[in-house]
């Protein structure tokens, strides 16, 4: 299934986005320090962990000042038997941008232990962020609190043992992910982050069907995303890498574009997709979703729904749709103390909520006008004969003191369908063959205010 909010499928505007916002990332563009450091994990043994680390800077070089600021945190875990500098094309873009990119050199050799790995890359994760709170550390007061977890190959697949279970990382981006020992495959039911699988279409080396697909599907994540570039090969996300580019030359079939278009496609779309879930940048996240629709480099799937909220209303209380956090509006006034997912209503007005999911993005819901307070509206039940529907619906309520003067339906968009009069009587038909397949809110109605919801499933 393909879902993402205010994805617009008009290609003519694809290009137009993603030049409007890679020149804004590119307005805050910083030049590349670097810095080689040996970690120690007491934890593990106190286990040495060489790391390369690349961090936005005024001047380029090595250990040279971090730029004024706080950077988000990356830790990315190389493939089987190469090493970080085949990686230069992933800290050269992400380092302008303006994160920290961390490379451990650790599990180097034929006989990698791909736990140790995985655990490596999340060590280095809150390694660099206490960093940031060193008082002597070149990095204090530097080190943002968002962070993701990547890798290509067997990093990538690394990359899921690392976030398996994992609550302080916010992200993870994988390349071509490989099925580890233990396998990363089986570690996907427990990761929950937002999680991005790019994946080569031509890749014989870890075919997808056999490595990112399942990895793919077997996510918790309730938003995941599923991209191939077409043509693509296994090794191209990484500059020429001997012992890579050996082992793909054995196999079929081979790239059939360059290792240049292959980069550039996939790092658009993990730009977008970082600066969305590690900056919160608002636009990046629409910008994203038509570039998925609309690009003609890549085929995709996606279970993101960052939907607008749905108030629903039950006597004289408003309740939202499932979100991170709420604030409840009067009249675009931010009420306080209105924090939960419920508000009942304290008079008059148009109210609407104000929820997050993942960042700080806002997602408004469409205004509910409140006329009155109902009383003995709690008392009012309906049901919805049958449902689901295929063409007419009958709705029939109790006979107490409160009866509707009309009915609406509602899409999962929010906005109102239908509106039939009730005259007379404890029930009444609605004609909905023309309605689309899918999930829908019924509202009876009582001088304009809202008595309760229920939904309904048109078949």
């Amino acid at each position: 299934m393909f879902v993402l909010h205010n994805f617009s499928t008009m290609k003519n505007i694809f290009l137009l986005l993603s030049i409007v916002l890679i020149s804004e990332i590119s307005a805050q563009s910083f030049a590349v320090g670097h810095r080689n450091v040996i970690y120690i994990d007491p934890s593990r043994n106190n286990r040495q962990i060489e790391t390369e680390i690349y961090y936005p800077a005024n001047i380029a070089g090595d250990n040279v000042a971090i730029a004024q600021g706080q950077f988000p945190v990356i830790s990315f875990g190389h493939g089987f038997v190469m090493v970080w500098s085949a990686y230069q094309n992933i800290w050269s873009a992400l380092v302008p941008q303006g994160y920290i990119v961390m490379f451990p050199r650790t599990e180097g050799n034929t006989s990698p232990n791909h736990a140790e790995f995985g655990r490596d890359l999340a060590f280095l994760i809150g390694k660099m962020q206490s960093e940031g709170t060193t008082a002597n550390s070149p990095f204090f007061g530097a080190v943002g609190t968002t962070s993701a977890i990547m890798g290509h190959s067997m990093g990538g697949g690394a990359s899921f043992l690392a976030a398996e279970n994992n609550t302080t990382i916010t992200t993870m981006v994988t390349l071509a992910p490989a099925n580890t020992n233990p396998s990363s495959i089986a570690a996907a039911a427990n990761v929950g982050v937002p999680a991005l699988v790019i994946a080569g279409e031509n890749d014989c080396v870890t075919p997808p069907a056999q490595h990112q697909v399942p990895m793919y599907n077997g996510l918790s994540s309730s938003c995941k995303t599923y991209m191939e570039v077409k043509g693509g090969g296994h090794c191209y996300f990484a500059n020429n890498n001997f012992n890579c580019s050996f082992g793909e030359g054995t196999c079929t079939p081979n790239p059939t574009i360059t290792r240049a278009e292959q980069q550039d496609a996939a790092q658009d779309m993990m730009s977008l997709w970082l600066a969305y879930f590690l900056k919160g940048d608002c636009p990046s996240w629409e910008s994203f979703g038509d570039s998925l629709l609309a690009s003609p480099r890549i085929t995709s799937q996606s279970t993101c729904l960052f939907p607008p909220p749905i108030v629903s209303v039950n006597a004289n209380v408003l309740t939202s749709s499932p979100a991170v956090t709420y604030q409840w509006m009067l009249n675009n006034i931010a009420i306080p103390g209105a924090d939960s997912s419920s508000y009942t209503i304290s008079g008059i007005g148009s109210y609407h909520v104000e929820t997050t999911y993942y960042n700080s993005c806002i997602y408004s819901s469409s205004a509910v006008v409140i006329t009155g307070l109902l009383e003995n509206a709690s008392a009012f039940t309906f049901n919805i004969l049958p449902n689901p529907v295929t063409d007419v619906v009958t709705l029939q309520w109790n006979s107490g003191s409160i009866s509707p003067d009309a009915v609406q339906i509602i899409g999962i968009n929010g906005v109102v369908i239908k509106v039939q009069q009730v005259t007379t009587g404890n029930s009444t038909q609605i004609q909905v063959e023309d309605l689309a397949p899918g999930f829908y809110m019924v509202q009876p109605l009582r001088n304009g205010n809202v008595l309760t919801t229920q939904k309904m499933i048109k078949q």
